[in-house]
């Protein structure tokens, strides 16, 4: 496993990180921020990296009259190496605060990591597994954007009602981010009155899905995939080369812009594919419009439009820029005023709702129902079908009740 150390020097009076320097002095805030930037998911990792950096660049490099100095850490979307970054950025560099991780299992690995290091404030990325806030929280750890379960809102009735799929197979990686994109998509799909008779679970990083495509049954209507990253290439490209043509319902990163902006004949099988996320490329909202042309003006080598994970990882900038703003710098007796004006904070969104957290210290979003489209220039998009506000963590359920459906797994829920 490799920790990778990355030199990032911002707009305004943002210092350059390097392994030498001395501890800042107290009129300094100093941020660490874990992404993926190997493997997989390392193109994902990059445009979190950028949505991170351009809250601070958008705020001039300070708060509340203070520089601020950024040290990126790279993770590979294992836990170790999540929490091996963390360290690092505890122990030797000396962070105040911590934006991300990015992947689901991190997520759990940091949240466990913050409960042993109350000196330090923990604000996800964009990990968005279940259990990071949902059981076992640290008081010390926030997420901004949901869980994957809340941004697979509407789908599940949406798939059923709307477009009349019965049976539906799933493929996902066999990790805790995929089983609460599960979650989410079957809590309303079973519901409905639909059927998952089979679920393939794959490692992340796998090359070869051959014995996968050739096992989805062939009474299914429609093939629900999360997968995300290079993954979610690797299988839609062997299912296009092995002729499959059953519809794709997409989970939040598999038809997010970084797949889009991807290269292959494979892509024309995500054209009319619902999702749920609450992130749409070719939103019209005139607070995305205003994000997005922030985000090409300052990343033109990024994508065409900001990813999820740029979109998130900007959230956790921008709340953890507000909520130093209003204690003026405080982060004495443990970041006490810094963590009660995050648990309290509301700000708009990209999207342009109002971002607000729960007792659990976890985002109530809205949430967008999207089909994949093609644009004018043959460019692959998202856009709108239905809005779903006010998503909780347990999706409009009774709180008791959807706790009692116990924790995710590859086997639960089922309805098979």
């Amino acid at each position: 496993m490799i920790v990778k150390f990355k030199k990032i020097i911002l707009v305004g009076a943002v210092a350059i990180a390097c392994l030498s320097q001395p501890i800042l002095a107290a009129d300094k805030i100093k941020i660490g921020v874990i992404s993926i930037l190997e493997g997989a998911f390392a193109s994902l990792g990059q445009d979190g990296v950028r949505g991170a950096e351009l809250a601070f660049k958008e705020a001039g490099g300070k708060v509340a009259g203070m520089d601020v100095e950024i040290i990126v850490m790279s993770s590979d979307a294992s836990p170790d190496s999540a929490v091996n970054a963390a360290r690092k950025l505890i122990d030797h560099d000396n962070v105040d605060i911590i934006i991300g991780p990015l992947s689901g299992s991190e997520g759990i690995a940091l949240r466990d990591l913050s409960k042993g290091n109350k000196g330090v404030t923990f604000v996800n990325g964009s990990s968005a597994a279940q259990d990071a806030t949902f059981r076992e929280g640290s008081d010390n750890f926030f997420r901004f954007g949901g869980d994957g379960a809340q941004w697979m809102a509407g789908v599940g009735t949406y798939a059923f009602e709307e477009l009349g799929y019965k049976k539906v197979a799933v493929v996902a990686e066999d990790y805790s981010f995929p089983y609460t994109q599960v979650l989410g998509f079957m809590s309303e799909y079973c519901a409905a009155g639909g059927r998952v008779p089979k679920k393939f679970w794959t490692p992340i990083g796998t090359k070869d899905y051959s014995s996968v495509v050739y096992s989805i049954p062939d009474d299914v209507d429609a093939i629900f995939v999360a997968l995300g990253g290079a993954d979610a290439v690797n299988f839609l490209t062997q299912y296009d080369q092995a002729g499959g043509d059953k519809p794709i319902i997409g989970g939040t990163i598999t038809i997010d812009q970084s797949i889009l902006d991807s290269k292959g004949p494979f892509k024309k099988l995500l054209i009319g594919a619902p999702a749920g996320t609450p992130t749409v490329s070719d939103y019209e909202g005139k607070e995305w419009k205003e994000f997005t042309a922030s985000y090409l003006s300052n990343f033109p080598e990024g994508m065409t439009s900001p990813t999820i994970f740029a979109h998130h990882y900007y959230m956790a900038g921008k709340a953890v820029l507000l909520g130093l703003e209003q204690v003026d710098g405080d982060l004495s007796n443990q970041h006490k005023a810094l963590r009660a004006s995050l648990n309290n904070l509301e700000f708009v969104t990209p999207t342009g709702g109002t971002m607000r957290l729960d007792e659990n210290r976890n985002g109530i979003i809205d949430n967008f129902v999207t089909e994949v489209y093609e644009r004018e220039d043959g460019s692959l998009g998202n856009r709108v079908l239905k809005l779903v506000s006010n998503v909780n963590q347990t999706m409009g359920q009774d709180p008791t009740a959807f706790r009692a459906i116990g924790a995710v797994s590859r086997e639960n829920p089922s309805c098979p």
